[in-house]
């Protein structure tokens, strides 16, 4: 959680600036002499300053003055009151970042605060209506301890949506812990989440905290709950009703406070009635639903979440990609049925492969390298579909890097793809530090295609590392 410092020598107005900030999801110390405050950003690390500008001793623009000597860039806003407007201007040029003046609302702060700080939810690009409309949600949801239930489509971003929630959350200073219960055999998911004590099974070399203890206190995120066995669903249930658990292998009761968050990409109800589901658990876990839309109902976010992306692969990769006109078209042509992992996904794998910064519509060999994405990839044509049902069409990239319709690519380099395939395994196992999981999951293929693919193509450890 961010931490706010709040300088004014005036009590009353230095709580109401502490509740409003608590509001907006910070933390905030106050002191009440610009002199005890110098001492304080000293010790800690401040996200931003608020200060008065009329304090005795030494009033704000000294205060902001001092600070700056002393090396502290910490973002500070100046509060000032009518008939000090000039006093404001110089703060500005003494380096404040923003200034408010007196009265102020609740809704200026905020506004103001966010011009200067990025949001929590950085991650979540919001603007379709939808999103906005989801965004508020999450900050309202989040000032409570209620479980939420998050769900929608495989790839839709359930995961991000959870840790937005306990980011805002009076959890935030806490733990955040993510259980994926589809990733984890029956057998074992149960000591995952409660934990086992020495000797309790074969192979309990000793005692081991599950998932509810590390989280207590925190957030526990049961991600795809749904894929978790009906005798487990009863402890889970147990556990979040008397809020206790029970080690496997333990002789008393453990208790726990946490905050659940857990997500579907099924639908729990109808789960409920084929009897895969405790109805008795899904009214504990339903409580506040959340349920996000597909990409395809929210196309204005899909080319502001395409620039997120690439900017992000720029910064993790070093290089300053740039989205052609022929790629925003393409991009915007695709429906996109696995989210915006799939986005992400094709984004990051196009950013490997590409020989340009200036990310160009894929051509013929990238699409040969890209059919492990099935989603609007037609084989038999060779290229990909427009991404509308029943309307196959194929594109070929002109000069500019803008798609054609009904046009198909042509040309045979084989020879070259078998290069630029091995360069696309490599460099992706050099991102992914040599996580063939990882490396898999981005390529949308098995962790058997890219075995199989390092030896066919006799990639060595030593080549790895010096391409490293």
């Amino acid at each position: 959680m961010k931490q706010v410092l709040i300088v004014d020598d005036e009590a009353d107005m230095a709580l109401a600036i502490k509740e409003s900030l608590k509001r907006c999801g910070f933390a905030s110390s106050v002191c009440s002499h610009p002199r005890e405050a110098l001492n304080e950003v000293n010790l800690t690390d401040f996200s931003l300053i608020i200060t008065d500008m009329k304090m005795p001793h030494m009033n704000g623009l000294e205060f902001l003055k001092e600070i700056r000597k002393r090396g502290i860039f910490t973002p500070v806003i100046v509060i000032t009151g009518y008939g000090t407007v000039e006093n404001a201007v110089d703060a500005m040029k003494l380096g404040a970042t923003d200034y408010i003046m007196k009265p102020f609302s609740f809704d200026s702060l905020r506004r103001v605060i966010e011009r200067i700080l990025p949001s929590e939810d950085a991650d979540i690009v919001a603007v379709s209506p939808q999103m906005k409309n989801l965004m508020s949600i999450i900050r309202e949801v989040a000032k409570s301890d209620i479980t939420v239930l998050l769900s929608g489509e495989s790839g839709t971003g359930k995961e991000v949506v959870a840790k937005a929630i306990y980011k805002n959350s009076i959890r935030a200073d806490k733990p955040f812990v993510a259980l994926n219960c589809a990733a984890i055999s029956e057998s074992l998911l149960e000591a995952e989440l409660f934990g086992h004590e020495k000797g309790a099974f074969t192979g309990a070399t000793d005692k081991r905290l599950g998932k509810f203890e590390l989280a207590n206190k925190g957030t526990l995120l049961l991600d795809e709950v749904s894929e978790m066995s009906v005798p487990l669903q009863a402890k889970l249930l147990r556990a979040i009703q008397e809020r206790e658990i029970d080690r496997i292998g333990g002789r008393s009761p453990v208790p726990i406070d946490v905050r659940i968050i857990a997500t579907t990409n099924r639908d729990l109800l109808s789960e409920v009635k084929k009897g895969r589901f405790r109805e008795d658990l899904y009214y504990r876990l339903n409580v506040f639903p959340i349920k996000l839309p597909p990409l395809r109902e929210r196309k204005e976010d899909i080319m502001p979440l395409t620039e997120f992306f690439v900017k992000k692969l720029s910064q993790k990769m070093g290089r300053a990609f740039q989205l052609s006109e022929g790629f925003k078209t393409y991009i915007l042509s695709r429906a996109w049925e696995g989210n915006v992992r799939e986005l992400e996904n094709f984004i990051y794998r196009t950013a490997v492969i590409s020989m340009s910064e200036v990310l160009m519509f894929p051509t013929n060999e990238v699409n040969s390298l890209m059919q492990a994405s099935n989603t609007g990839y037609s084989e038999s044509a060779g290229a990909f579909n427009s991404g509308v049902p029943g309307k196959s069409q194929t594109f070929r990239g002109d000069n500019n890097g803008v798609p054609k319709k009904s046009q198909t690519f042509r040309g045979d380099n084989s020879g070259r793809i078998k290069d630029m395939e091995r360069d696309l395994i490599i460099n992706t196992l050099k991102e992914t530090v040599g996580n063939k999981t990882k490396a898999a999951q981005l390529l949308g293929v098995t962790v058997r295609t890219i075995r199989n693919k390092i030896k066919e193509y006799n990639i060595s450890e030593e080549e790895l590392r010096l391409r490293g």
